[in-house]
Formats: C-alpha cells, structure tokens, sequence
C-alpha cells in the first residue's frame, strides 16, 4: 500500500471526491515514474537511469550551461551600463523616506559617479568599463541585458531567487531543474556540478539543492582548494574489484530493502550515489587534473598570474567539464557587495575575473563547443546610483533589486546587441523590463525546455522553476 504523507492527506480531504481521485491518481503516476527511475539507477551495467540524456521540449542549440555567479551584487552602474549623468549629480546629498522604503535606502544620500571610465567595443558597440580589458576583447559574443528585476534587497533572499526561484529557500536550484530536464551526457559525472569560493555563498548549499526533486539532481559542489574531491582514491589495499563485489553485495542488500519501501527516494539516490562515487573514481583524477593542459592555455586563463589563477582554474576545470558531458556547472566568485570603497573592491574583483571570463569565451570558441555551451554572468542584485552617509563619504553603493545588468554568450542568445535599459541615474529599468522569473524561463527555452511543461508534482500541485508561470524574452534569443 503506498503510504501518504500528512501534507497530502490534508489536501485530499479538502477537495471534491472527483479532485481526490485526480491527486490520488498524479500521485500515484508521480511515484510511479520515481521509482522507475529509481529502479533503473540501481543498475549498473549501462542501463538508463535518471541522469540519462533525455530529449528537450524543443530543438536547442544549447547543450550545456556554465553560470557564472558573482554572489554580492555587482554595480551594473560600474560595469556595463554607463551613467554620464551621474558625473554631474556626484556628491549632491537628498533625503529619501518613505514606509516602503528599507533602512539601507532610507535617509541622508548622496549620488556617487563612476570612478570608471567607459568605452564602445566591437562592432556592436557594447558600453564596457574600461578595465575589462580582456572582455572587451569578444564585445561581440555578448548579450547583455538591462531590463531585468528581482524582489529582494537581502543577500540570501535575493540568492535563492536568482539560483532557485524562489526567495525562501527549499526550491530547486537551476541546475537540478536542468538536469532534472534533460539529464546529463556523462554517467560518471555529476550532472550539476558547483564550483564555490572557500567559504560558501550566502544561503549556504541550499542555492545548489535539489530541494523536491530526487535527490539524484542535487549539485556536487567540488572544493576551492586542494583535491577538488576528498578520497578519490580507495585505501591502500583495496582493489577495483574488490570494491566492485562490495558495492554489488550492498546494492542487492538496498534492493531488497527499498523494495519493501517503495516510498523511500532517498534509500534509491544514496544507492546510485555509491555507483556513481566508484564510476567518478575512474573518470574525475582526468577531469580536474590540468597538469594536461598546455602552457600556452594555462596563461590564457591567468593560471599563476596572481590574482587571476584562482578563478582562471574554475573557468579552466568548467571547459574541461563541459567538454566531458557535464551538464550544468556553476561558478562562483565573490564578495561583490561593494558599499564603500568601489573603485577599490570592485577594481580588484574586475582584475580576478576579467581575463579567465574572456579566455573561457575564447576557448570555447575555439574548440567549437560555444554555439552548444550558455554562459551566464549575473549577480543577485544590482547596485543603487547613491550611498547612505554613514561617518562620512565612501565611494560605494547600496542594493538595487530594481536594475541590474546579466550578460550571456553562446547557446543561441543573441548575441552583439544590448536589450533592455535603466533610466538616467541606473535606479530602475524602464526598457524590455521583467521579472527573474522570465529569465528563468528564457534560461531553459535557450536549453530546449518548457518552464510551464518541465514540472515536478509536490506538495498538492505541480511545481515549476518559475513558481507560478512566466513569459520568455524571445529578444534575448538569436
């Protein structure tokens, strides 16, 4: 007998006799499709299982997605979207009040100009900053977006609305969904793999959760220093083979078991886990290892350049992942969240990605792998065009739910052109403007998926990325 939960009880008995024969049915259908897959992950000798490529809702030529999280709040106003009127307004304080207004916003301001200079690149004309030097290099592999809003002013909020969909926490993150989607081309990897900072983002592993979903579909995050991956090796004296019979011997022991549990997802997920840690031991040593890669590309990306080598190595490892089927890799840098000091912090921040963005692009490029790999390049939130006088005046800026600026290159978007703008000041986007939602739901059509057919029943109703429905921004797509 299928056992139902107390959420799911109480939704039955809220409804009409004819909606509770219709959820005990897409339940049932629900767990049904679970524990096929389930049953299939189980088998190790080639057989499909959840990770399993899968055909999209549509035809895409994006295959593979590489985000780049710059976690903090970059100032849109001081990368890529130039504001001259703020030269003349620099320094001149007013008071902003107001009930919907937060304390961060509230009070004595004062407007702070750029301390960047701009310039066209490219033939497209793409407005850079000039100390993105290297990226400028490939303007035209761009597709950056102005028009974009999200909810929150507050980190961890703002994290997993723009990783997850949702400000609370418990969702999805955007890699599981796509994963979840499409499945991914390499059975001895991680589909969703993360490539955090030492320190994890704010809201923690939560931004890479498979939250309902199977746990098959959560984000392996790999470690910033040393071994990517801790006990890749098995201990001295342990053979293949011997962990082969051991793990064959468990598998049977979690069979019979899980049959007799058919409701237990995370009992079938920790047994493809143990699977997939034996078939990683083969694959990841290649896979992170860039002792392989030749002098000429490791200089490309800033690898033991100094300020460029951390994130040169996370840009470096993403191609190399991409390349071997990997489906959705997130990358993490940070702390963007520049109150004082801007041309300081964000300065130093612009030197350590700048090189291994644009080397990551070019690289790509190069080994026909762009057209078929997103990139990604957002942070939570944008910046605001003012500062809050606090002790003085520091050059920096507060957060901005209400403008920020995303770029993309490759997998179909259209790239070369600008879409979207702010008003004069950078405080709102008044141009193509739309919730995060419709990016998410952009996102996955650039991938080949429906956001409103790629859904997940939990909780008494089917669930989406985009929580509640969301239009696509079909100017963002070539």
């Amino acid at each position: 007998m299928n056992q139902i939960n107390r959420r799911e009880s109480l939704f039955r008995l809220g409804t009409s006799l004819g909606g509770i024969a219709s959820a005990a049915l897409l339940a049932q259908d629900a767990r049904s499709t679970e524990a096929m897959l389930a049953q299939d992950a189980r088998s190790s000798d080639g057989a499909e299982g959840p990770m399993s490529p899968k055909i999209g809702h549509f035809p895409a030529k994006a295959k593979n997605c590489i985000f780049l999280m710059m976690e903090g709040g970059p100032s849109h106003i001081d990368t890529f979207d130039p504001k001259p009127a703020l030269d003349k307004l620099h320094l001149k304080e007013f008071t902003r009040e107001g009930e919907m207004k937060s304390a961060m916003e509230s009070g004595k301001r004062y407007y702070v100009a750029s301390p960047f200079k701009f310039a066209k690149y490219g033939e497209s004309g793409a407005a850079m900053a000039d100390n993105w030097s290297h990226l400028s290099s490939v303007a035209d592999e761009l597709c950056f977006y102005r028009g974009c809003q999200v909810d929150s002013v507050n980190h961890p909020t703002a994290m997993y609305q723009m990783n997850c969909g949702d400000r609370f926490g418990g969702d999805p993150g955007i890699g599981s969904w796509v994963t979840y989607g499409l499945g991914s081309e390499n059975q001895n990897l991680p589909g969703f793999l993360v490539l955090p900072e030492v320190s994890y983002p704010q809201g923690g592993a939560a931004n890479w959760s498979n939250g309902y979903l199977p746990a098959f579909y959560q984000g392996t995050p790999l470690r910033a220093k040393g071994s990517p991956i801790l006990d890749l090796q098995p201990p001295p004296g342990i053979t293949s083979a011997r962990q082969r019979a051991n793990l064959d011997f468990l598998s049977q022991v979690n069979a019979d078991h899980a049959a007799k549990h058919p409701d237990h997802d995370d009992l079938n997920a920790r047994m493809e886990s143990y699977e997939l840690a034996f078939r990683m031991q083969m694959e990841v040593p290649d896979a992170v290892d860039l002792s392989g890669e030749d002098a000429k590309t490791l200089a490309m990306y800033g690898i033991g350049g100094g300020a460029t080598d951390s994130f040169g190595r996370k840009c470096l490892l993403a191609r190399k992942m991409v390349e071997k089927g990997v489906r959705f890799v997130q990358l993490y840098n940070g702390s963007w969240d520049s109150h004082d000091y801007i041309e300081r912090a964000h300065g130093n921040l612009v030197r350590g990605v700048d090189q291994p963005i644009a080397a990551l692009i070019t690289d790509l490029k190069q080994r026909g792998l762009l057209d078929s790999t997103l990139i990604v390049w957002c942070g939570e939130f944008g910046r605001t065009p003012d500062n809050g006088v606090r002790g003085g005046v520091a050059y920096g800026r507060d957060h901005n739910p209400n403008a920020m600026t995303i770029w993309m290159a490759g997998g179909g978007c259209n790239a070369g052109h600008t879409i979207g703008a702010t008003d004069e000041t950078g405080t709102n986007a008044v141009e193509n403007v739309h919730h995060v939602r419709d990016f998410h739901c952009t996102l996955l059509r650039l991938l080949g998926l429906d956001d409103n057919k790629l859904t997940y029943y939990h909780a008494g109703r089917f669930k989406q990325l985009s929580q509640f429905g969301g239009k696509v921004i079909h100017d963002l797509i070539a």
